[in-house]
Order: C-alpha cells, then sequence, then structure tokens
C-alpha cells in the first residue's frame, strides 16, 4: 500500500452490506439527525428571542446547542450517503477535516459541560456571588477561551496524526475517520501518540469529569438541607441525567480513544463511538431544556406568538 503521501482517499466501513440493513440505518440515523437540529436550534431560538433568557445559564445552554448540531453534522450526514450510495470512500482531506472538527467539538462539548456545571454551583452554592462571578463579560471570555484552545488542541492532534505514514490498509473500521481507526493503519511507529492522546484525554477529560462531580456534589449538599421537598425533586430531575449523560459521553469516549491500537475494530467499537458523537447531542436538549419549566413557557409563548400573529 502507498504512503500517507500518496494515499488520497479512505475507505469507511458501513453499518452492513445488505441493503435492506443500510437503508434502516440511513433512516435511523437520518431521523436522530433531525430530532437533533430540531431541538437544539429550537433552544437557540428562544433563547435568543425571549429576553428572561438572557443570562449565563442560557448563554452557555445557546452555546451548547449550536455546538451540538454542529458536532453530529460532522459524521451522520456523510454515513447517511455511504449507506445508500454504493461509495463509502472519503478523500484524505475529508479525513483531516473530520479529524480535526470531531476532536474540535469533543474538546469544546466537554469543557462546555463543565462550565455549566460550575455555573449552576455558583448560582445554588454561592447566590449572592453570582451576578459578579458569572457577569457577560467573564461568560463571553471563557468560551473564547474555550473555542481558541480547542483549535490549538485539535490542529495539534490533527497534525501529529497525519504525519504518519499509512500502508497497512486504507480501510477504516469505522463509520468516520478517528484517531484510534487511523492509528490501526500505520505503518510508522505509534507509540508516541498514543502516549499523547493518553495524557491529554487524562487531563482534559478526567479533569473535567472531577471537576464536574466535585461541583454536583457541592449542590447536592446544599439542596438536601434546603427545606422544600418540591425544590430537592427539581434539582435532582435536572442534575441527574446531565451527570447521565456526561458518564455516557466520557465512558464511550475515552474507551474508544484509550484502547489499544492493534486491537481489531469490532462492532462494539462502533456502537461506543454512536454514543459519544450522536447520543450526546441528541439528548443534550431533552437533558437541559425541555426538562426546564422556564425554556417550555418561553417556547409556549413563541408558538402563541407566531401562531396569533398569522391569525392576525
Amino acid at each position: 500500500m502507498p504512503n500517507s503521501t500518496m494515499m488520497m482517499e479512505f475507505l469507511l466501513m458501513r453499518f452492513s452490506n445488505e441493503w435492506e440493513l443500510r437503508v434502516l440505518h440511513a433512516i435511523s440515523f437520518f431521523l436522530m439527525y433531525l430530532i437533533t437540529l430540531t431541538g437544539n436550534f429550537l433552544i437557540v431560538i428562544v433563547t435568543t428571542l425571549n429576553k428572561s433568557l438572557h443570562t449565563p445559564m442560557y448563554f452557555f445552554l445557546r452555546n451548547l446547542s449550536l455546538l451540538d448540531a454542529s458536532y453530529i453534522s460532522v459524521t451522520v450526514p456523510n454515513s447517511c450517503i455511504n449507506s445508500l450510495l454504493d461509495s463509502n470512500t472519503i478523500s484524505k482531506a475529508g479525513c483531516v477535516a473530520q479529524v480535526f472538527l470531531m476532536i474540535f467539538f469533543v474538546y469544546l462539548e466537554m469543557l462546555f459541560l463543565t462550565i455549566m456545571a460550575h455555573d449552576r454551583y455558583v448560582a445554588i452554592c454561592q447566590p449572592l456571588h453570582y451576578p459578579v462571578i458569572m457577569n457577560p463579560q467573564v461568560c463571553v471570555q471563557m468560551t473564547l477561551a474555550s473555542i481558541l484552545s480547542g483549535l490549538v488542541y485539535s490542529a495539534f492532534h490533527t497534525g501529529n496524526t497525519f504525519r504518519l505514514s499509512f500502508c497497512h490498509s486504507n480501510i477504516i473500521h469505522q463509520f468516520f475517520c478517528d484517531i484510534p481507526s487511523l492509528l490501526k493503519l500505520s505503518c510508522s511507529d505509534t507509540f508516541s501518540n498514543e502516549i499523547i492522546i493518553l495524557a491529554s484525554a487524562l487531563v482534559i477529560g478526567g479533569g473535567s469529569f472531577i471537576f464536574i462531580i466535585r461541583s454536583y456534589i457541592h449542590i447536592f449538599s446544599t439542596v438536601l438541607r434546603l427545606p422544600s421537598g418540591a425544590d430537592r425533586a427539581k434539582a435532582f430531575s435536572t442534575c441527574i441525567p446531565h451527570i447521565i449523560v456526561v458518564l455516557v459521553f466520557l465512558s464511550s469516549g475515552l474507551y474508544v480513544y484509550l484502547g489499544p491500537s492493534a486491537v481489531s475494530a469490532t462492532i462494539q467499537d462502533v456502537i461506543l463511538s454512536v454514543l459519544y458523537s450522536v447520543i450526546p447531542p441528541l439528548f443534550n436538549p431533552i437533558v437541559y431544556s425541555l426538562r426546564n419549566e422556564q425554556i417550555k413557557c418561553a417556547i409556549r409563548t413563541s408558538f402563541k406568538q407566531l401562531f396569533g400573529s398569522r391569525n392576525l
């Protein structure tokens, strides 16, 4: 096989060689994609138009929704097209773009989830200091810092991956280009790549997880001291789904990225990749918004205004 300077395209894995199963996969992924876009853009529109939702909490929620809509768009549409067409090739430039964007969005997803947990911690545990700690300027600065550091982080890992030679095969045993699958195709020494991935995953993923859990421990301890049972139930119903999404996102992503590159790809790897690339953007609108009374009230108000103005 030619090396990476000559290899101009890769072959992505299909979920099945049977036409009927490929159509079923494409329909299923398309429906999840459509639901994800609808839910996330609905949040963006409502939190933008409703002035009562112009608070730090909904500022980060709006950013997360934009991120999730972009995140799922990197992999799912291309996977649906490959399932329906007779070609499952992706150019080297397209593969580079997918790797860069996936790393960038995964990094931002982790940071935004961490920032949102910190926002809830300050709001519940330090309510008097909340306007000072989470003022609009700080929120914008944290967002810009996350984006800029994400660009540097993803550019480094993408460049470090595609400096390798790929001579074992050009068949990627995954439905999108990702670093673990590419390392399995490399005939170069990938030990340094694996060490860097391990270190960065533990620092960023592990650090974010510890920070999120620490924030929620403080939140739960504060909520349990509240006299009202309704307030407790509301806090727990919001926090627990958030923790579940974070756990699914982190555990599946870390397993895929920290697994040994010499192991052959299995359907389990594909399922785990779906868990961290498709499920979080799909469920985040439900966890963070559709269970939120303010969001639901704002959606109802927007629909009433929209249909009311049409009737006039």
